[in-house]
């Protein structure tokens, strides 16, 4: 059965999308069945997955609304090696349509139930806001990972979206639980950067990731060519970065069914 995990944090700009697709392919490295759903209308997952959002026949769009089945909308990525439920600006007018759907926080986990155990991971890029997408990826996921930059302002949005996961749960999800918090563009050169790093680690201790994605070019530029960074240029700080938080997710996850069954 998929760990299903929504990519999510109100701010944007904080690498949601660049951690999609480079877990993705970094999950796809260590040899694991993933699907990437790209819930955001600008459809940036789409198009750096190498797949063209413009010539689309379906879309997650079709998908939530009930007009066509996920083996009908899925591509492949093919730099990436993972399934895409793409989308693009068709996405923005799934607000309006889901109002009159019943069940409408629910649409996305009840597509995902047939598949779930076709992979052992399913990652959701998530828009920066709390819209009634992102409501649908967090009433369908396990968890939640939280990529944020370690600035002031980001540390100050923090608790405010926490508190919106928890109430999310609360509601629609009550096994939801936030997975882990990741450290973007990480510059340990910045004295500000340390001083959040160390507040996140007192504040949240394990749920902050030991792997860290520092600022790299490579990740910056890869998207433009459809591909993860792990194919654009592996050995590069940000493919080797998202390979490391890979390992650790599965580590971790290893760890909790051990827990689990003792």
């Amino acid at each position: 059965m998929a760990k299903v995990l929504a990519i999510a944090n109100q701010k944007g700009g904080v690498a949601k999308t660049t951690t999609c697709i480079n877990l993705a392919a970094s999950l796809v490295a260590t040899r694991r069945r993933v699907l990437l759903i790209d819930l955001d209308p600008q459809g940036n997952a789409t198009t750096g997955s190498g797949v063209d959002k413009l010539n689309l026949e379906h879309s997650v769009y079709d998908v939530l609304t009930g007009d066509c089945s996920f083996a009908e909308a899925m591509q492949f990525s093919e730099h990436g090696g993972y399934q895409l439920l793409p989308a693009n600006r068709d996405l923005t007018a799934a607000e309006v349509v889901l109002l009159d759907k019943p069940g409408k926080e629910h649409r996305l986990r009840e597509a995902l139930a047939p598949i779930r155990e076709n992979y052992d991971y399913i990652l959701i890029d998530c828009p920066p806001s709390l819209s009634m997408l992102t409501i649908n990826a967090l009433a369908a996921s396990d968890g939640v990972i939280i990529p944020m930059q370690c600035e002031y302002y980001a540390l100050e949005g923090l608790s405010d979206l926490v508190n919106s996961i928890q109430r999310i749960g609360k509601a629609l999800n009550p096994s939801l639980q936030i997975e882990g918090l990741l450290r973007t563009m990480y510059d340990p050169r910045v004295s500000l950067t340390n001083e959040v790093s160390e507040q996140l680690q007192a504040h949240f201790g394990d749920k902050l990731y030991e792997t860290v994605i520092p600022r790299n070019v490579r990740l910056a530029e890869a998207p433009s060519h459809g591909m993860p960074a792990l194919v654009y240029d592996k050995q590069s700080k940000g493919a080797q970065a998202y390979l490391a938080l890979a390992s650790e997710l599965s580590r971790r996850q290893r760890q909790a069914v051990r827990g689990t069954r003792a």
